[in-house]
């Protein structure tokens, strides 16, 4: 078999310039977007890699920040082009007077990234800078915009890496920092950063209100397709109307991004946005294989390859092969056995599937999550859900846990969300920022 282009074979360079500027962003960058601000350093930098919002922000002279009280949101992924992180150089260049930079934010994982899911590193001070660490994890609403009075921040910053699927909560940590700021008479500036996944299409079921949690506050699709500055669009055009419901909004663009690049063509260092999301390989699997959090199965925690690697005591060779006779496009599921370290079935020996992709163009993470689900439970006897329904939450109804139960199949599973995805779609084009 031919791989594709986009598979296992190598990487295309990186894409070309971004278009059109949408309402509500800034085109940063007038003196060279290629420029870094006074505190980055540009050795080493590839001709045609994707500039990040900070990046373009620095090279304007952090204008859109002049004269302000600034507090950052971020984690390790805040970083420039030579992986310098963003507290750093925006310290340094705050020593300019431009504005002032007085506290920093972190989510879930906390802003150095050491805690694991459900977790974070509580409050502090940043040993490099003095700076003073809130913890926003849990905090929403009146609560999250206390803590943004507290700090005395006229402006928040939000630069975190996500990775395109609705339940990383790091997209909820921005549309509860939006509501907060409108709350507190604050401004927001979100800088952009890819996709890493790509973001031709949305994909997969769109949640249903009722099933709102912090791995999903709004309807929006299962893989949304956008990045984190277009979401900031969406959010604020859609679901924070009305008099005081949103914050003054800046969008600082990336330039040289396209929708079809993946992470590895952008010229950016990764860094993994958490603990398991340790690849962009990762993240290309984890729409589908994080619903498998809501079942018995491991999805592959405590491995070198979680999200990638999903199984169980007492599963064998039948589930690959389950998996394979679906003819799914763009991945092999590869028959597979591991002992995780740490989550379910630790230092126990599981059988299970191993993904391999080899058509990144192809491929549909969701599919592929509800096509292991559908095998899974035909093929292992101890297949259950997880008893608090969390799968409803991941999928944002319980129509795929019901439907999976009643035994459908892929097709039949995916027809049921396309109305309301479809819809989704259509609303998304308005807040597209990248061609």
């Amino acid at each position: 078999m031919t791989l594709s282009r986009r598979g296992l074979l190598g990487l295309a360079g990186a894409a070309g310039a971004a278009g059109a500027l949408g309402a509500g962003t800034r085109e940063t960058g007038a003196r060279g977007a290629g420029a870094l601000g006074a505190g980055a350093r540009a050795a080493g930098v590839a001709d045609g890699r994707v500039r990040t919002g900070f990046e373009r922000l620095a090279a304007d002279g952090y204008a859109v920040l002049a004269g302000q009280r600034v507090g950052v949101v971020t984690n390790p992924t805040g970083i420039t082009a030579d992986a310098r992180h963003l507290v750093d150089v925006l310290h340094a260049d705050a020593a300019d007077g431009h504005f002032d930079l007085v506290a920093v934010f972190g989510p879930e994982h906390g802003f150095r990234g050491t805690a694991q899911a459900g977790g974070s590193e509580g409050a502090g001070r940043d040993p490099a800078t003095g700076l003073p660490v809130y913890d926003t994890y849990g905090k929403s609403g009146q609560g999250l915009a206390d803590v943004f009075t507290a700090a005395g921040v006229d402006t928040v910053v939000f630069d975190i890496q996500d990775v395109g699927a609705r339940f990383y909560t790091y997209i909820w940590t921005l549309y509860d920092c939006m509501r907060a700021a409108a709350l507190a008479g604050k401004a927001v500036v979100v800088l952009d950063r890819p996709n890493p996944v790509g973001a031709r299409r949305a994909a997969g079921p769109v949640l249903q209100r009722p099933y709102a949690s912090f791995v999903g506050r709004e309807p929006i699709a299962l893989a949304h397709g956008m990045t984190a500055g277009e979401l900031a669009g969406l959010f604020a055009g859609e679901f924070l109307r009305g008099a005081g419901a949103a914050p003054r909004l800046e969008v600082v663009r990336m330039a040289g991004w396209r929708r079809e690049s993946f992470f590895e063509e952008t010229g950016l260092p990764w860094v993994p946005p958490s603990p398991n999301m340790p690849t962009p390989g990762t993240a290309l699997a984890y729409a589908g294989t994080c619903l498998f959090e809501g079942t018995n199965l491991s999805e592959g925690r405590g491995t070198t390859t979680p999200f990638e690697l999903i199984g169980a005591e007492g599963v064998d060779r039948k589930w690959a092969e389950a998996a394979n006779a679906l003819e799914l496009p763009g991945v092999w599921f590869r028959e597979a056995y591991f002992t995780p370290s740490f989550s379910k079935y630790a230092g126990k020996t599981c059988g299970g599937v191993r993904l391999l992709v080899h058509d990144r163009e192809a491929f549909d993470p969701v599919r592929a999550g509800i096509g292991l689900l559908v095998t899974a439970r035909q093929v292992w006897s101890g297949f259950a859900w997880r008893s608090d329904q969390w799968i409803d939450r991941l999928t944002g109804s319980d129509r795929v846990r019901r439907m999976v139960d009643a035994g459908a199949g892929v097709e039949e599973i995916a027809g049921d969300w396309a109305a309301g995805l479809a819809g989704f779609a259509a609303a998304r084009e308005q807040y597209l920022l990248y061609p």
